[in-house]
């Protein structure tokens, strides 16, 4: 069950990271204005970071919940089966998850920030 769960939360970190390239990509002008007129590549990473982290947590609790409610509907149709008796969410399994869903989305938007904080304004000012 574990290995599902590895590779689902794999897929979700290549998801969230091309999302966070495109976005890179899209916004490579404001990163560039941004960057000429004096941020520092530490603020565009910690921008960039704190979108992938935000959209994979968000995303994620949007998973756990429609989870837990289709395990609900599940079991009102089926009636008293041993595996779906009274689902519920164990708290300590949350943070866990929380953890890492942060986690995740930090891994998911590292290479699509280090590729924004190369941006070089003028290059970004000339594209558009």
């Amino acid at each position: 069950m574990w290995v599902i769960g590895i590779f689902t939360l794999l897929t979700g970190i290549v998801g969230v990271s091309n999302i966070m390239f495109v976005s890179v990509r899209e916004r490579t002008h404001e990163i560039g204005i941004r960057r000429a007129i004096g941020a520092k590549p530490r603020s565009v990473l910690a921008q960039i970071l704190a979108e992938s982290v935000a959209v994979t947590a968000i995303f994620g609790y949007i998973g756990i919940v429609a989870g837990t409610f289709v395990l609900q509907i599940i079991a009102t149709v089926i009636g008293d089966v041993e595996g779906f008796r009274n689902p519920t969410v164990d708290i300590s399994i949350a943070v866990k998850v929380t953890v890492a869903l942060i986690v995740a989305g930090a891994v998911a938007g590292l290479f699509p920030a280090l590729k924004a904080i190369k941006v070089k304004p003028v290059e970004a000012l000339r594209d558009e």
